[in-house]
């Protein structure tokens, strides 16, 4: 495996790896890798001939209060993870490649990024489009692999890539692939790490709750006592306090009051032990 932190060395072994009409992926990561973003790899490798991962952990989606210089850094154990499944490029670049002396430019993708962790992490969304944009350029992948556990993200980067023409994948080539859970339902996540012991049994009534809170909208059941009781069921199992729990439309993320005949998901963000935990479900037909 390759491990490129120079973008012109970055382009030399595209190139390479394209000859001969080979086809490219791209798993974009911050790193701390765990089974959900091997699974990522696993899936970009069913996908094409070849697969890039990038680990690059972005500043410009951290908010002033966020956890940037905690945010757990690990490269070499991430690097013999890559190697293990076969990937033949990592593009790991320090800051000032990313962002060098004098950048100016920043990409908004308004009405999915609005609300939910938008509404919550003011600039994060502009953040995550600005880089894979750049990282779209950089590698321009035929297939860009990302986890549908931060659905919103998902929706954000396919919204960017639709409205700015991108090519390199295009937007009906970058595929979500199902969250990876532990045995008890959570979604794999970094942030994970951070919780004790009793803070992580707990944790695992977030996916419970949210389960049977779709199932109670299935149902029939009101739409907004069935989110204000999944939000009581949290807050008694622990979580300190609730960042936003609704139902959206799949695909344009609108909050709705009603089940609806089109894909939905049940989005959460709540908050335990001083760890912020997201995660979400297709409620009704099957989500796109």
């Amino acid at each position: 495996m390759q491990t490129i932190t120079c973008l012109d060395m970055l382009r030399n072994s595209v190139a390479s790896l394209r000859e001969n009409g080979n086809s490219l992926a791209l798993v974009p990561t911050m790193g701390a890798l765990h089974e959900g973003h091997l699974t990522l790899v696993r899936e970009a490798r069913a996908r094409a001939d070849h697969v890039c991962v990038s680990i690059f952990v972005n500043p410009t989606q951290f908010g002033p209060n966020e956890d940037l210089a905690a945010y757990p850094r690990q490269l070499a154990a991430d690097s013999a993870l890559l190697a293990a499944e076969g990937v033949e490029l990592l593009w790991a670049p320090p800051v000032e490649q990313m962002y060098p002396t004098g950048f100016a430019t920043s990409i908004s993708v308004a009405g999915v990024s609005e609300n939910y962790c938008g509404g919550e992490r003011p600039g994060h969304f502009d953040g995550v489009a600005t880089v894979v944009c750049k990282l779209f350029n950089q590698v321009r992948p035929d297939v860009a692999c990302f986890g549908e556990k931060d659905w919103q993200q998902l929706a954000v980067i396919r919204r960017m890539a639709r409205d700015l023409d991108v090519s390199f994948p295009a937007a009906d080539r970058i595929d979500g692939i199902a969250t990876v859970r532990e045995a008890d339902g959570l979604a794999m996540s970094s942030r994970n790490r951070y919780l004790s012991p009793e803070n992580r049994r707990a944790a695992a009534t977030l996916p419970l709750a949210m389960q049977e809170a779709i199932a109670r909208i299935e149902a029939g059941e009101e739409v907004r006592s069935t989110l204000a009781a999944l939000e009581d069921e949290l807050l008694g199992a622990g979580f300190s306090s609730i960042d936003y729990a609704e139902l959206a439309d799949a695909s344009s993320l609108q909050r709705r009051e009603t089940l609806g005949d089109s894909p939905g998901r049940l989005l959460v963000a709540a908050r335990i032990g001083g760890t912020r935990l997201i995660d979400n479900m297709p409620v009704g037909q099957t989500a796109i």
